[in-house]
């Protein structure tokens, strides 16, 4: 795992959501526009069925894409996610997880983030949108 902040070039540090800690997945990568996460899954991902808990995936989903949309902001930038969409295409067990994240747009006000989860046999088990606002000025403060 990637210590709690990444250098992403000389000006921009990407820190590490803190639920990444709390559900155990690691950032391995991180560039413009771009982000990879992974997850070995553990019986306390599971749901009743033996099976990840799909809460889980989204919010692999979601931090790596909040992490790919973060490297495109300015300093004087935040963002807030507007929507969020998660196809689950098959049920997950114990296995390692990849979430390849990428940035599809960024506008001056709005962006979409698109966000593939494979397990270690390279299989897609689910696949994710965001819609993020940017917020600039007053609207990114404290925040």
């Amino acid at each position: 795992m990637m210590e709690n902040t990444n250098k992403l070039n000389a000006n921009k540090e990407i820190s590490v959501p803190p639920v990444a800690k709390l559900i155990g997945f690691d950032l391995v990568e991180v560039k413009n526009g771009k982000s990879v996460f992974t997850l070995k899954t553990k019986e306390m991902h599971f749901n009743p069925m033996g099976t990840v808990h799909g809460g889980i995936l989204c919010d692999l989903a979601d931090a790596a894409m909040g992490v790919a949309y973060a490297t495109l902001l300015d300093e004087r930038e935040t963002f807030t996610t507007i929507e969020l969409k998660i196809n689950y295409l098959k049920p997950v067990w114990k296995t390692t997880l990849t979430a390849n994240a990428i940035v599809v747009k960024k506008g001056s006000s709005i962006g979409l983030i698109e966000c593939t989860i494979f397990d270690e046999n390279e299989s897609l088990v689910a696949k994710a949108s965001s819609t993020c606002m940017t917020l600039n000025g007053e609207k990114a403060i404290n925040r």
